[in-house]
């Protein structure tokens, strides 16, 4: 199992770049994952409704379950926030894991840039940034592909996908 991260300012155009890739890398025969890092309080869940309930009521986790689909659902009440290794660790083995958001974790990083956004770009300051994608020319040594040629940022991802392995036990620990 692989993973790759898209990092970039909020309204880079991270989430629209992976509606477009992930439809794109499930045609060459992969199987794709997520992982969506908030930065705010956030409910996946419906007020009122059962499992809403049950969170508010204080249980620890809620597995809602349908012939559909399943999501578990675990309140931190407190807890540290999990880290990215944490996450990972509790996916279900894929070909690749696409991590959008938690810039400053140890994995491989796409960096999405968008100059009408008027942010300063991430790679300087990043060594984990091997790759940029943006819709404006940007001066530097790493590879550097247009945010509208989806093939290519495709390419980039699976050249610089790194091992989840290393990620869940980085140089120096383990």
């Amino acid at each position: 199992m692989n993973v790759i991260g898209l990092a970039g300012w909020s309204g880079a155009g991270k989430t629209t770049l992976l509606t477009r890739l992930i439809p794109h890398l499930i045609a060459g025969g992969l199987r794709v994952s997520v992982i969506k890092h908030a930065h705010h309080k956030f409910d996946v869940d419906v007020p009122g409704k059962d499992s809403w309930r049950h969170r508010e009521a204080g249980a620890e986790e809620v597995l809602v379950a349908s012939g559909t689909r399943w999501a578990l659902m675990r309140e931190l009440r407190g807890a540290p926030e999990p880290t990215l290794a944490d996450l990972l660790a509790r996916m279900s083995a894929v070909d690749l894991v696409v991590v959008e958001g938690y810039k400053a974790g140890p994995h491989r990083k796409i960096e999405v840039h968008r100059a009408a956004n008027g942010k300063p770009l991430l790679f300087p300051d990043d060594p984990g940034i091997v790759g940029i994608a943006s819709d404006v020319d940007v001066e530097t040594a790493l590879p550097r592909v247009h945010l509208d040629d989806v093939p290519a940022i495709a390419a980039l991802i699976l050249q610089s996908a790194m091992p989840v392995a290393d990620v869940l036990a980085p140089a120096g620990r383990g």
